[in-house]
Formats: structure tokens, C-alpha cells, sequence
């Protein structure tokens, strides 16, 4: 008998043991969600926080050259190739002097007419795309002073 009772007082003890946990416990549900848009094309800096700060080409004060420009663009296109062109003459000017500029995409001389600059295979799989900013050196070599310039790409896509 004394072991059906300590039987029973362990029940109730385990009883009360639940009743108690449950009493403080909180449950919740809720639904989660999430749309993720479909990027059919895209052209975006790699690195995001450089665009709209001023870009330095850096002078070389040993050979007195300017540096280049490099920065990576990821591209996707899923009907069609990638084309660029430049939305006016890219240059850097002090007031007096000016320095004009070559610029490549992914390896491709830009003008102000459009040219394919990542094919529509390569598009379609997305590619990440190298920007070239290079200074042409003037005939009559650098002359002092501050110089800027704006670069103006504009991106087109191409259809099938």
C-alpha cells in the first residue's frame, strides 16, 4: 500500500509539475512570407557605394601618369544582349585644359552610338562586367591643376 501511494503522490507531483509548466507557457503562430522580385535585366555596380562620389585617378608622380578607373557590374538580361554607349564625351577639364577619357565595358571601347557589350548568352546567365576608365594623354603632355569630369553610360536591352 505504501508504494501505490508513493506511486501516487509522484503522479501527482508530475501532474502538477505539467499543470505549473503549462500555466507559464506562451505559444505563438504566425505566417511568413517573402516576394522576391524576378530581375529580368539589370546593370548594378558590384560595389554599390561608390556611385555618386567623386572617383579619383590617382597621378603617379614617378612615371606621371593617371591611373585608371576600375569597377565591376553585375548584368543580366534574360531576352537579349547587354549594349552601352555614353550619354556625352567623357573628359576632365580645370577651365583652361582637358584630358579626355576612354571608357570600356567589359572590355569594349564605348562611343556615343550603342554597341553590344555582353552577348544574349551571357546576359541571360548574368556576368559580372569590368568598367575601364583610362586618361588619354594630351599631345603637349599633363599640365597642373584640379580637373572633373562626369562620365554619363547608359544601358540598353536588347530584344531577341
Amino acid at each position: 500500500m505504501f508504494k501505490q501511494l508513493t506511486r501516487l503522490g509522484v503522479l501527482a507531483a508530475c501532474m502538477l509539475a505539467a499543470t505549473h509548466t503549462a500555466a507559464i507557457q506562451e505559444r505563438h503562430s504566425f505566417d511568413v512570407s517573402v516576394t522576391i522580385p524576378v530581375h529580368e535585366a539589370y546593370v548594378l555596380p558590384s560595389e554599390p557605394d561608390w556611385m555618386g562620389q567623386d572617383q579619383l585617378l590617382a597621378w603617379n608622380l614617378v612615371t606621371e601618369q593617371l591611373g585608371r578607373l576600375r569597377k565591376n557590374f553585375d548584368v543580366k538580361n534574360l531576352n537579349g544582349g547587354v549594349a552601352a554607349r555614353l550619354g556625352a564625351e567623357p573628359y576632365l577639364y580645370n577651365g583652361r585644359n582637358r584630358i579626355d577619357l576612354q571608357v570600356q565595358f567589359n572590355r569594349v571601347a564605348l562611343t556615343l552610338d550603342p554597341i553590344e557589350v555582353v552577348n544574349a548568352n551571357d546576359a541571360r546567365a548574368g556576368r559580372r562586367a569590368e568598367l575601364d576608365i583610362a586618361a588619354i594623354k594630351p599631345d603637349d603632355g599633363y599640365r597642373g591643376g584640379e580637373y572633373y569630369g562626369t562620365v554619363h553610360l547608359v544601358f540598353d536591352f536588347l530584344a531577341p
